[in-house]
């Protein structure tokens, strides 16, 4: 690394490939769409992106193939400022994701780790005094989990503040929920959280008063604080402060692809800035927002004169 970041990513590095449909097939169905753009991605790429666009010292660490998708990623990431001292080659191909995205701004997606699978614990151990001096840092799932749990447990025990983005979902260990400060989920995957179902409810009065409720359920789960983004309708956060409402601006959408990913890679920066977390959530609520009238992920992502105010 040539320089010491305040935010360190440890997460996915991915091809997106997008095809956009007038709808989502169905079981066994085959329906024709545009052609196929790609697009650098990945959650980890994704969040050191959004944070280094910010203006943030970010660094990723993470793993990519000796092939044309990994010198996409490289490139991206050196376009944002991001440090790529701990992005490794290995031998596996780069990840891929594959994207389908609807009129509607919505999109399903299935991931392919490729590399991202080859991130391992001697990887994070290797890092040790980048990820010490750090200030935060920053994970999500789409690494082996061991990896996540070796990380998680190796900042916080240098002090250094934990934000987790728990997905894709999957389950954590009470240990490593109890250093996590905050837990980030969107709505399902509180539900999961939980074992509870979605609720479908929609008026915004019951989305607030539930969606308080929620938080503080999953922070007695264990985690010190946490953050439930509810896409369009903001966020909720709960720490020892309290839980807090957030508003998210209202735009038109056009891509949500990587939209979570920016609201965490923008959290990180109003943290590390030593912001509150209801005042870092309502900022990465902004960035989103911004980033979600634009097509892409890692393109969408906006600098900090960009974001709507």
């Amino acid at each position: 690394m040539n320089r010491r970041a305040d935010v360190v990513v440890v997460g996915s590095a991915n091809a997106d490939l997008v095809v956009t449909v007038a709808r989502r097939p169905s079981a066994g169905e085959t329906v024709l769409g545009d052609d196929v753009t790609t697009i650098p991605g990945g959650k980890g790429a994704n969040q050191a992106v959004a944070a280094g666009r910010l203006g943030a010292s970010v660094a990723l660490l993470g793993a990519v193939g000796a092939d044309q998708y990994g010198e996409l990623l490289r490139e991206s990431l050196r376009s944002a400022n991001v440090d790529t001292g701990l992005l490794r080659t290995a031998r596996r191909p780069t990840g891929n994701a594959f994207i389908t995205l609807t009129p509607d701004g919505e999109n399903t997606i299935v991931v392919s780790p490729g590399a991202n699978a080859s991130v391992l614990p001697a990887d994070v151990a290797a890092a040790s005094p980048e990820v010490a001096a750090a200030k935060v840092i920053v994970l999500s799932l789409e690494i082996p989990l061991e990896t996540v749990r070796h990380a998680v447990e190796a900042a916080s025990s240098a002090g250094v503040r934990v934000l987790l983005n728990l997905s894709p979902v999957a389950p954590l260990d009470e240990a490593t929920l109890r250093r996590l400060d905050p837990l980030v989920v969107n709505e399902h995957e509180a539900a999961w959280l939980l074992g509870e179902q979605d609720d479908p409810s929609t008026s915004d009065d019951a989305v607030a008063e539930r969606f308080i409720d929620v938080a503080r359920r999953l922070r007695e789960l264990g985690p010190r604080s946490v953050v439930v983004t509810l896409g369009p309708r903001g966020a909720v956060t709960s720490d020892e402060d309290g839980t807090t409402v957030i508003d998210a601006p209202e735009v038109r959408a056009v891509d949500s692809t990587g939209a979570g990913d920016a609201f965490a890679g923008a959290l990180a920066v109003g943290l590390a800035a030593d912001r509150s977390l209801s005042d870092a959530a309502a900022f990465a609520a902004r960035v989103a927002a911004t980033a979600v009238t634009r097509v892409g992920a890692q393109p969408s992502y906006p600098t900090s004169e960009e974001v709507i105010s």
